[in-house]
């Protein structure tokens, strides 16, 4: 059985590389690279697995550049960038070679062409895209997503989803429409398939589902699916704060394209932690699969790898739940935990090798 590298950033001054062993089921901390202060979303480039990318999510925003062998080896870092605004949180490589990073607390962001190579990130022809606030308000642009030619950016602070488009050369981009989401709900993430929005809502903890209106015909998309992810379940004095959402490409192990989301419960907590909450979107509706309790506290970062993808790595930002590793069982609508780490106690964000 093959083992599996996976590389773990987070609010601290390193990205961490752990060994998965599914015939052992043990998870090991192989490494521990330097890299700027919170470097709590990383990423790869999208054909070439040696490049690795990180934010520095600080009021000197900023994002790296790495490269990175087969076992999980960060070399020092080979381009540091502003990105332009305060507290990256996120950073998306594009298919035409560039970088897309967004600023949380700056309310904006940009899109950074590389040069001879994907780890030279050149931001003299990179100009920086601020997102309208709303009235009375602050913009939150807490993710960059490529759908087609146009990146798309949820935000948080104006409940909405803008869409951009290049604008004439690598570097220059514009606003040029965007998908209005509900008042107060906080798009935080999101995922497209079969070409229907799936939105991941931070502050109103829900899931919804739209059509994608044809760019520059409306700013709105009516909601075919709008459901709580909240647990049933919930203990007293519970708030919640949704985390992630990932769609793992169906294969011929796992047909269904379920929807993974996970929770974080910010207010009083159990030893069971925070749940990963499994839908189904059928029908026209959004049903509720499983809540996986996980022993992990405020999930923030997750990620699906393995040769079919069957399993899920994650961990928390608070507590001492760790990194941990669950194996989807039930063709996806179940998981159950096979490795777990506490070397390093939280994690924010995960790539596999």
């Amino acid at each position: 059985m093959v083992n599996f590298t996976i590389l773990a950033g987070g609010y601290d001054l390193f990205v961490a590389t752990y060994l998965f062993n599914p015939a052992a089921s043990t998870l090991s901390l192989a490494g521990k690279y330097p890299t700027g202060a919170n470097c709590s979303w990383i990423t790869l480039h999208p054909t070439n697995e040696s490049v690795l990318y990180a934010v520095n999510q600080n009021n000197d925003g900023a994002v790296q550049s790495f490269s990175v062998t087969p076992e999980g080896v960060l070399s020092d870092a080979v381009v540091t960038v502003s990105s332009g605004g305060l507290r990256p949180a996120h950073a998306a490589p594009l298919t035409s070679g560039q970088l897309a990073v967004v600023n949380y607390s700056g309310g904006n962001g940009r899109i950074i062409p590389t040069t001879d190579s994907p780890l030279n990130l050149d931001v003299s022809d990179s100009g920086v895209i601020t997102f309208p606030p709303p009235e009375g308000g602050v913009s939150h642009p807490h993710m960059a997503y490529q759908y087609k030619t146009e990146v798309f950016i949820p935000d948080l602070g104006s409940d909405t989803i803008w869409r951009l488009v290049e604008d004439g050369s690598p570097g220059n981009w514009k606003i040029a429409g965007s998908i209005d989401q509900p008042k107060g709900s906080g798009p935080r993430h999101i995922v497209i398939y079969d070409e229907l929005l799936y939105t991941l809502h931070e502050l109103s903890s829900t899931l919804t589902v739209q059509a994608i209106p044809v760019l520059g015909s409306t700013n709105t998309s009516a909601l075919l699916a709008n459901v709580s992810i909240v647990p049933s379940d919930a203990p007293e004095g519970a708030a919640y704060a949704a985390g992630e959402i990932l769609i793992p490409t169906p294969s011929h192990k796992f047909p269904t394209p379920y929807v993974y989301v996970s929770n974080r419960n910010t207010g009083t907590t159990l030893p069971r932690g925070d749940s990963v909450a499994i839908f189904e979107y059928c029908e026209g509706e959004l049903k509720l699969v499983n809540q996986v309790y996980t022993g992990i506290n405020q999930i923030r970062g997750m990620e699906f790898g393995g040769e079919h993808g069957e399993y899920l790595v994650m961990s928390g930002v608070v507590g001492e739940g760790g990194v941990a590793v669950f194996k989807r069982t039930e063709g996806g609508k179940n998981m159950v935990e096979v490795a777990r780490n506490t070397e390093v106690l939280t994690r924010t964000a995960f790539v596999w090798l």
